[in-house]
């Protein structure tokens, strides 16, 4: 699932799908860096709104007609003979006509008059000889279709295209209504249905939760094929005006969830967040680490109640095996849990490939304590203010886990409230970054202008980095200029060459190296402040910023200020680029929109830049972990 190799499916279609009802959802069909925002609970309190919202998103049913278009009357001419007298060849008619064009041709005082909806061979209402019947085709044999015959894993994965994995707007319509039919179709046709309904399940409120947990209760088998439950669009403000009310109906609960964990037990994906933490239990969270032999993929996102807390460190008395099959771990903003959480449990992740640690109490001491069979490609780490900067420093030079694997990281820092690197913390930390990353982020960090060097060889194969302060619009847009070299700088090259070869080799593999195009399509330069971002800078024939030079550039990310600043000016658009933004993150995108939207392997799904969160299930961003992602600040 995680290998380059894999052939994602195409994401839900615009007409068929619905904006999720809470928070945030990508726009597959508009411009780069477009997303869908919705109301979560003001739905309820004023209906008209919602009648609107809903007249706005829904797909239209009514298909466009084209007109009924003129019969071909181009046919052959032919004899009919009159009724009466079959055998008479001199009474009769001839059909049709020769300068019979139509009924609707035939001109009234230069005007076409007829509005009938065809001809009258069109109605089958002529006087013609009735074509012969087609000899009837042997009957397929039950079960025999072509489309039977395919291969179940390719049958499914055909099915699969039509399943809506968002909810609907408003959480309650039905969906997936068309692939109902299937299910009677044939037995064939019926297990890859049901197995493609029942693959991914996705729990928009406490309701379906109860329909679905009633369903594999009465029939087990069903259980058997469910590999995700995903709780990301989960929202009960649309059934319940208040937290008692949903208590009261104990659709969703710790026992009942615990219920539907023991159902499932080939599950291998499980993704929760802020709305269900209150029902994430000493028990579920057990049967989830401990119970679940084939679980590959946690997610805890934005987990902070005092109940999830208490539930997590009741944990941590009890026997734990020595490695646990989560490959996939994401605690992203689990503010309140213990820094012995993280040192019980990172030792245990022999596997792990995901890692997504932002803003938690991690130590340096659990960030060691990740085993040396482990092949870390993505590792989030921002904000975590318990970490120092030597022993992350350290971590990259010396651990094997990062060392060839890395393809996304983020040591990000909000640079008001904490600080992880300075200026030479980042000249350490940058060469030993491996070639294999492609996203970056050093947010917060203290830079200068003598990192240039350092950073331009990573935008050789970076696809996104997000600098850090004291680096102006000028100093930043140099990455993406062609380097320019002095003859002083030619000449000491010249005359290295000539003293040593092994270092003219290099030299030039280096040279080599420098001379290859960027990669950069997202640039993050949220952290200059004030001045920094000089819009007199910013549209100079000195910044190649906004120029053709600075392809394949299609986002740039600014602070709130410059974005005040750019939407007041009229420059932008005229130089090719549009303002766009959502929640409290802001971008300049690149008007002339390529076929790459940047849809890319290691993002899961996303198919926007700039993303904050680690993914760890290959589905369509939408929800909380769309807020999380691309709505949010650090």
């Amino acid at each position: 699932m995680d290998s380059p190799e894999f052939v994602d499916r195409s994401t839900t279609p615009e007409k068929n799908g619905r904006s999720s009802f809470s928070s945030i959802r990508e726009d597959s069909c508009g411009p780069a860096q477009a997303f869908t925002s919705t109301p979560v609970s003001s739905l309820l309190q004023n209906p008209d709104n919602a009648i609107a919202i809903l007249s706005d998103d829904s797909p239209d049913h009514t298909r466009s007609h084209s007109p009924l278009q003129a019969p071909d009357m181009t046919t052959e001419v032919q004899f009919v003979p009159p009724i009466t007298r079959p055998n008479s060849k001199l009474q009769g008619n001839w059909f049709p006509a020769d300068n019979f064009r139509g009924w609707k041709q035939i001109n009234v005082k230069g005007k076409t008059a007829s509005r009938s909806f065809g001809d009258l061979q069109a109605l089958h209402m002529a006087w013609s000889t009735p074509p012969p019947p087609r000899k009837g085709r042997d009957r397929t044999p039950p079960g025999q279709a072509p489309i039977e015959k395919l291969p179940l894993e390719l049958l499914g994965a055909i099915i699969e295209l039509l399943v809506l994995d968002v909810p609907p707007i408003n959480g309650i319509t039905r969906r997936n209504m068309d692939l109902m039919s299937l299910l009677l179709t044939s037995r064939t046709m019926h297990g890859a249905t049901l197995n493609a309904l029942y693959r991914n399940i996705t729990i928009p409120h406490s309701r379906i939760f109860r329909k679905f947990l009633t369903n594999i209760a009465t029939h087990s088998a069903l259980g058997t094929i469910i590999r995700r439950i995903d709780f990301s669009h989960f929202n009960n403000a649309t059934l319940f005006e208040s937290a008692s009310q949903r208590k009261t109906t104990q659709n969703l609960t710790a026992d009942t969830l615990l219920q539907c964990l023991n159902l499932t037990p080939h599950l291998r994906e499980f993704l929760a967040m802020e709305h269900i933490d209150d029902d994430l239990g000493p028990e579920v969270l057990k049967k989830l680490f401990m119970g679940l032999p084939r679980l590959q993929a946690l997610d805890f996102a934005g987990c902070t109640s005092f109940s999830f807390r208490t539930s997590f460190t009741s944990l941590l008395d009890l026997q734990w095996p020595d490695a646990l099959s989560i490959t996939r771990l994401s605690l992203h903003k689990c503010l309140t849990l213990p820094s012995s959480v993280f040192d019980t449990i990172l030792p245990r992740l022999a596997q792990v490939t995901h890692l997504d640690l932002a803003q938690t109490r991690v130590t340096d001491k659990a960030l060691q304590s990740i085993p040396h069979t482990a092949r870390l490609t993505h590792l989030n780490l921002a904000k975590c203010t318990l970490l120092t900067a030597p022993n992350v420093i350290n971590f990259f030079a010396t651990h094997p886990a990062v060392k060839h694997t890395l393809v996304y990281l983020s040591v990000a820092a909000d640079a008001r409230s904490h600080q992880l690197l300075g200026e030479d913390e980042v000249s350490a930390l940058v060469p030993l970054l491996p070639e294999t990353l492609r996203s970056l982020s050093l947010k917060g960090s203290k830079m200068s202008e003598s990192h240039l060097k350092l950073l331009r060889p990573l935008t050789k194969h970076l696809e996104e980095l997000s600098v850090g302060r004291n680096m102006d619009v000028l100093t930043a847009s140099q990455l993406l200029c062609p380097e320019e070299k002095s003859e002083t700088e030619a000449a000491e090259g010249g005359q290295q060459g000539e003293q040593e070869k092994d270092q003219e080799k290099q030299a030039q593999e280096q040279e080599e190296k420098d001379e290859r195009p960027s990669t950069l399509r997202f640039l993050d330069l949220s952290d200059l402040w004030g001045n920094e971002l000089d819009l007199t800078h910013l549209f100079s024939k000195k910044c190649c910023l906004l120029q053709d030079e600075s392809r394949p550039l299609e986002v740039v990310e600014v602070s709130e200020s410059a974005f005040k600043s750019l939407s007041r000016s009229l420059t932008l658009e005229r130089v090719g680029w549009s303002l766009q933004e959502i929640g409290s993150r802001y971008w300049m995108v690149r008007l002339e929109k390529g076929d790459d939207r940047g849809h890319r392997w290691w993002k899961m799904g996303a198919d926007n830049w700039g993303m904050r969160k680690i993914p760890v299930a290959r589905a369509e961003v939408g929800g909380m972990y769309g807020s999380f992602m691309f709505g949010r600040k650090l």
